[in-house]
């Protein structure tokens, strides 16, 4: 199985970065645009797990989630990987206090630890939201110009989700298990700027 752990953002944040990305859409056909139902916070990339971790996984990740409060986060901002001017993903930047990545940190030393340690994991945390995917490096600036101004209202994010992604030439992502975060006074604001 090829999976991921992530926050998947509310509708109303995902209609209203929509309408921008509409506009880049229209302006860009050529790039491999995402549906905003396939829009999520990744906070761990998996990669493949062999079905026989999951009951464990399912244990380290619903631990994980409970040592961390409720986040307030928000879509903003903007940008590409590896840089605009020569780009192979475009995306939306997440606004989130610090404990967001001590989130990410927890979630992805609990797979570790169920034994699916995953492939990124000591990278640095860029949170963001898949938009575009380049066939060929790309120059993406006017795109990046538009997404830098973009500031989604904040939302709530209180559970975490281990999703199933099903390759092929539509990806079919499908929720496997969510577990809360922490309700209470200790809640992560977001940040000032884009946290990307």
């Amino acid at each position: 199985m090829r999976l991921f752990v992530a926050i998947v953002p509310p509708p109303e944040a995902l209609a209203e970065l929509a309408e921008t990305v509409a506009g880049l859409r229209a302006a860009r056909p050529e790039l491999r645009w995402t549906v905003p139902a396939d829009w999520h916070l990744t906070l761990a990339f998996l990669g493949e797990v062999a079905e026989s971790l999951r009951p464990e996984l399912a244990t380290r990740l619903e631990r994980a989630a409970r040592r961390h409060p409720v986040q307030d986060l928000a879509v903003a901002g903007g940008g590409a990987f590896p840089r605009p001017a020569r780009a192979s993903v475009v995306w939306a930047g997440i606004r989130a206090g610090r404990e967001l990545a001590a989130l990410a940190a927890s979630v992805a030393a609990g797979a570790r630890r169920a034994g699916a340690p995953p492939p990124d994991e000591g990278r640095r945390y860029r949170p963001h939201l898949t938009l575009a995917r380049c066939r060929e490096p790309a120059d993406v600036a006017q795109l990046t110009d538009v997404l830098t101004g973009f500031a989604g209202r904040a939302f709530t994010a209180s559970e975490i989700e281990l999703i199933r992604s099903n390759p092929g030439k539509v990806p079919r992502y499908e929720q496997l298990g969510r577990w809360p975060l922490r309700a209470g006074q200790e809640r992560s604001a977001p940040a000032s700027r884009s946290s990307t």
